[in-house]
């Protein structure tokens, strides 16, 4: 799908397959100077400087988020701490002897890494010189975002960027964080109806669909990007006039379908987080027992809660009784303990199917 010679590319990525198989996108070296801006931008909106050290702890290599703020942060004159994916206690130790200031990071990793600091005896306060993250890469909520505000002390603006549209940096929240400006020197916007394809009007749900405006190498017209978010209406008090999109409400692909019933994995996450008494891994399984579908929802306490089992029994029969009532099914609940579920130094995997379908 090459609009330009190959020998003209100088770069290939691949994205992370989440809709089943991974799409290879070329870039030219125009295309690299372009998206280098694009992320720069995105960073100096939030406060970052050529002053600041930024960390990042994105994977490197046909993953798009660890190259695309590599260049941004060089572009932008940040000193970079390139120390790529895992090995939580080296992050920590970076942070602290090279005192950064600003992190790119996943939502579920920047728990992680608050939970290990913690265990260190750490306080990200008194002993870092952090105060800015970039998070984005995985769905969260607006409470995961300010759970993880808490936890590190920092100011956490989510990012949005697809392999397909260079990576990271498509569009990103400004200091007022009431949605994502989207650059509309990049890409032209839509918003539309999954189903009919037509176009929604601002302000109501439906799937984005962006058109490049100056891509070389692999320019795409209504690329359809299967996430459910809103153009949102009015002007934002930053003083940009790009347009700015909602927070995303799912994907279009990432619905499940369960004894007739449509449902998001976020609409699960947005219960667990109103309980203090959970943490912030779980996993949703899937499974068929005696020819009906069921789903188990595994779920980590935290550290807040107390070993009482008449407690735990409250807990868990109140916590099934709001995803009944939000999903419209009834979800098997286990609550386990912290750390009980695998940890995941990537993009957190948050569904398993095991379902067998005739």
């Amino acid at each position: 799908m090459a609009a330009i010679p190959i020998r003209d590319c100088v770069r290939l990525h691949s994205s992370s397959g989440t809709t089943g198989n991974s799409t290879v996108v070329l870039h030219s070296a125009k295309d690299l100077e372009a998206w280098a801006n694009q992320v720069a931008r995105c960073m100096y909106m939030v406060g970052i400087r050529d002053t600041d050290i930024f960390q990042n702890t994105s994977r490197y290599g046909m993953f798009t988020g660890g190259l695309g703020f590599q260049y941004g942060a060089e572009r932008l004159g940040a000193l970079t701490v390139p120390t790529a994916a895992g090995n939580t206690k080296r992050q920590i130790k970076f942070i602290r002897d090279f005192g950064t200031t600003c992190l790119h990071i996943i939502p579920s990793y920047a728990t992680r890494l608050a939970e290990v600091m913690q265990e260190e005896g750490i306080d990200p306060r008194k002993d870092t010189q952090l105060k800015i993250i970039c998070i984005g890469a995985e769905p969260h909520l607006e409470e995961q975002r300010k759970r993880i505000e808490q936890l590190l002390d920092v100011k956490a603006y989510n990012c949005f960027g697809m392999s397909e549209m260079n990576g990271p940096g498509v569009a990103f929240e400004c200091t007022e964080q009431n949605g994502l400006h989207i650059w509309e020197d990049y890409v032209l916007v839509e918003v539309i109806d999954p189903d009919t394809l037509e176009p929604v009007p601002d302000g109501e749900i439906g799937e984005l669909v962006l058109t490049t405006l100056n891509r070389e190498a692999m320019p795409l017209i209504r690329y359809r990007t299967r996430d459910l978010t809103c153009i949102l209406t009015g002007e934002c008090a930053c003083g940009r006039t790009h347009k700015r999109i909602s927070r995303f409400q799912g994907r279009s692909d990432d619905m499940i379908i369960l004894k007739g019933v449509n449902l998001f994995p976020i609409q699960v996450e947005k219960i667990l987080m109103n309980f203090k008494e959970l943490g912030s891994n779980y996993l949703i399984t899937l499974e068929t027992i005696n020819n009906n579908d069921e789903m188990l929802i595994e779920v980590e306490l935290s550290e807040l809660f107390t070993d009482d089992f008449g407690v735990l029994q409250r807990l868990e029969k109140e916590i099934t009784r709001q995803l009944k009532d939000k999903l419209l099914v009834t979800p098997r609940l286990k609550l386990v303990g912290k750390g009980s579920l695998p940890v995941q130094e990537g993009k957190a995997v948050r569904v398993k199917d095991r379902r067998t379908f005739n």
